[in-house]
């Protein structure tokens, strides 16, 4: 049975947008597994430029090995479909900051086209001599002045149900940092290889925070190690 475009598809979890929850790892939707993992990526203006614009336009996904395509939708479904809303620690709504709105395309300072709530992706892997294509949707979007990112939700077909954010943000010292949040089970007949799943997500949500480090293209590298929190 063919499979609708995937914009025409529904996420395979119920809990959407439970990644934005400060009390995620205590109280994660019920049967599923949470994650967190944080980062210190590298200092100061050009590394959080670098950094955000990176996030928003699936270099995090590329960086770590994935080949993402971006499934486009027609401009009458995705034009405020999802309303990207960012919340301060007071519970009270933000203001985008760069990402104008849910159906207008956005750019980053090098041009590069910025993800949008609502757009639907393949993230392919590939393990010789076939490749696994894991379908996704993009739930949120963070636009604040020193916090950016996204969360995608998993969509029929992909190994696993649940959704990840992928987050940077700015300290008051000028340090870049990544976080991951996530929760997740298996998939339908995934469950037998669930701890095979288990390893991959540990080895990419590493690949992850790594995704961000090095130096910045046409750049000398920053000094200094990195520095990891792991909740």
């Amino acid at each position: 049975m063919t499979r609708p475009p995937l914009w025409e598809q529904s996420v395979t979890y119920g809990a959407v947008g439970a990644t934005r929850a400060a009390d995620l790892l205590e109280y994660p939707p019920a049967g599923y597994r949470p994650l967190e993992r944080r980062v210190r990526i590298g200092h100061g203006e050009d590394r959080w430029r670098h950094a955000w614009s990176q996030t928003l336009s699936w270099g995090i996904q590329r960086r770590s090995g994935f080949r993402v395509r971006v499934d486009e939708a027609p401009a009458e479904v995705s034009e405020a479909t999802y309303i990207p809303v960012g919340y301060d620690e007071a519970g009270q709504p933000v203001a985008p900051a760069a990402v104008e709105g849910a159906g207008e395309a956005a750019f980053g300072p090098e041009g590069e086209s910025l993800i949008r709530p609502g757009d639907s992706a393949r993230l392919g892997i590939p393990v010789w001599p076939i490749r696994f294509d894991f379908p996704a949707r993009v739930v949120y979007v963070v636009d604040e002045p020193d916090r950016k990112g996204f969360a995608y939700g998993t969509l029929p077909g992909h190994a696993e149900e649940g959704e990840e954010a992928f987050l940077v943000s700015r300290g008051g010292d000028g340090s870049v940092w990544v976080t991951i949040r996530a929760f997740s089970r298996p998939a339908g007949w995934w469950w037998l290889l669930a701890p095979a799943l288990r390893i991959a997500q540990a080895y990419y949500t590493s690949r992850y925070l790594r995704a961000l480090m090095g130096p910045i293209p046409g750049q000398a590298a920053e000094g200094g190690g990195r520095r990891e929190v792991t909740a």
